[in-house]
């Protein structure tokens, strides 16, 4: 199975911004489903982005369009999160995951691979 490694999380205000990368391999960025989730305390996990390999078409959870933008470095193999205009509600445990072709855009149940996650905190 492929390793994902999620970087960039950290403490920001509200209205801030943060950038989230995963570093994956093996061509995964470019052959399936790389999606980013969030789980916050005493939540389920969800899906907030997701990017295609095939024509990197994006699908993004309501609650962050227009706010967060995903998007893939082929070359580099990696797959970043732009977050803006965070709000206290965005905090959470971001991880990012890959569904070897089986699963759907933002559905948790279809990913298989899943990183480590990193800490996003929106507070004053």
């Amino acid at each position: 199975q492929v390793q994902l490694v999620e970087s960039g999380g950290g403490l920001v205000q509200p209205g801030g911004s943060l950038r989230l990368s995963c570093a994956t391999s093996g061509r995964t960025v470019d052959y399936y489903h790389i999606g980013w989730f969030r789980q916050a305390p005493g939540k389920e996990r969800e899906g907030v982005a997701c990017i295609s390999g095939s024509d990197d078409s994006a699908s993004y959870a309501d609650s962050v369009k227009g706010r967060f933008t995903i998007s893939k470095d082929s070359v580099k193999e990696m797959v970043h999160l732009e977050m803006n205009s965070l709000k206290p509600e965005d905090t959470a445990v971001y991880y990012c995951a890959t569904d070897y072709g089986l699963g759907q855009c933002l559905e948790v149940a279809g990913f298989i691979s899943w990183g480590q996650g990193t800490q996003v905190t929106v507070s004053s």
